[in-house]
């Protein structure tokens, strides 16, 4: 079913609010995960206790298990962002499994779709416009054409050997990971059922609603400071749970970019981890989006939202006139900044073509850019102040 019939049949159940069947493998799995969590852990912990290498290996293994969803399911196959060793693709296989979250090919040809038709009710499969509970499971427990997997989006993950050795062997790897690992453990510890119940059930829970928290909560609350033609939104607390996944504002907008976090100061976790992977020759070719593009989504939403508080201040006419003129002004400037970049570029193009091209040439060029970014921080600055000024007293 291709993508157009999918919308249009999910278009038509809602017209006739008419619900697909019900998916019963994972209403199943996350009815026992949620059952169990909330009787036989509590009960196993009362009545025998829980060794504290029961505990290490359950925040060990949730770790693992986290990273191996951010940084390879998303930020390196469905993104793009980087480039792994085989080792370290074999390891994101190995642990992503163990996330229960289904396959490589299939996590990643929903997640495109996600960003390419985000907020669509019939097309984005866990649309945030269809509320909180099917952003965050509901999506799953059921049929919705949406949710059919289309691998015609993951055509270079089909040449991916690791990825279809995943795919292939993946029920196998499932138990082995979340059985046979906990089942080990346990042995070596004497404490078998403990292990199953905290490193293997419990882990899998928490695993589960902390990846979910960035399809319902990081599309629900938060801010928005790059853009707002999409629900993502920028949550540092949640950035904090879920790996550093929860600026998800940012990487709705630049999700090419390695981080999520750009800042040093940013919670990100799983760029920490890139960063480290890549100073021993696991990862390589990380990609950045530059500071110019991202100063410049941010003063594109500044002057959005200043004309807009505008409109709604009851000012003198005076200084309607005034302000105006005011963000006038900027707003030129700030073009002018635009094509001077976009010039930039050009020369940069061009230099990097010609071999011959002087040094102090390309030195010229990269002074200039700086200056650049220099005046866009400048008046991004301006624009904040104007904002205070702006907003009602």
């Amino acid at each position: 079913m291709s993508q157009n019939d999918q919308a249009q049949s999910a278009a038509e159940q809602r017209k006739n609010n008419k619900k697909p069947p019900i998916y019963w493998t994972p209403t199943i799995m996350f009815s026992v995960s949620t059952l169990g969590v909330l009787t036989l852990v509590p009960w196993y912990g009362f009545t025998h206790g829980y060794d504290t290498s029961a505990w290490v290996a359950y925040v060990v293994i949730t770790w693992l298990t986290g990273m191996a969803i951010t940084g390879g399911y998303h930020r390196l196959w469905s993104h793009n962002a980087y480039d792994a060793h085989w080792a370290l693709r074999i390891w994101y296989a190995l642990w992503g499994a163990s996330a229960l979250q289904n396959t490589v090919l299939e996590w990643c040809s929903g997640h495109r779709k996600h960003h390419r038709h985000v907020d669509d009710v019939d097309q984005d499969p866990y649309s945030a416009k269809r509320g909180l509970w099917f952003s965050h499971i509901g999506w799953m427990l059921r049929e919705w054409p949406a949710g059919k997997t289309d691998y015609a989006n993951v055509k270079n993950l089909l040449k991916d050997p690791i990825v279809m050795w995943q795919d292939k062997y993946y029920v196998w790897i499932v138990l082995a990971m979340n059985v046979g690992l906990p089942v080990v453990l346990g042995l070596m510890f004497g404490d078998v059922w403990g292990m199953l119940l905290l490193a293997g059930l419990l882990r899998l829970f928490t695993t589960h609603h902390v990846t979910f928290f960035i399809n319902s909560i990081a599309h629900k609350w938060g801010s928005q400071p790059y853009t707002d033609e999409n629900t993502a939104r920028d949550n540092p607390f949640f950035a904090f749970l879920t790996h550093g996944e929860g600026y998800h504002n940012y990487h709705h907008i630049f999700q090419n970019d390695y981080r999520n976090g750009i800042r040093w100061y940013h919670w990100d976790p799983t760029k920490w981890f890139i960063q480290a992977c890549s100073w021993v020759g696991l990862a390589s070719n990380l990609r950045t989006v530059s500071n110019f593009k991202i100063q410049r989504a941010k003063i594109q939403m500044q002057f959005k939202r200043a004309k807009e508080e505008l409109a709604l201040r009851q000012l003198k006419e005076a200084d309607h006139q005034r302000w105006s003129e005011v963000l006038e002004k900027e707003y030129a400037q700030f073009k002018a900044m635009l094509n001077d970049w976009t010039s930039l570029q050009g020369e940069r193009y061009s230099n990097t073509r010609q071999s011959l091209a002087c040094r102090w040439e390309k030195a010229a060029i990269r002074t200039r850019y700086q200056e650049l970014e220099y005046a866009l921080r400048m008046q991004h600055k301006r624009m904040q102040l104007l904002m205070v000024e702006l907003a009602p007293a």
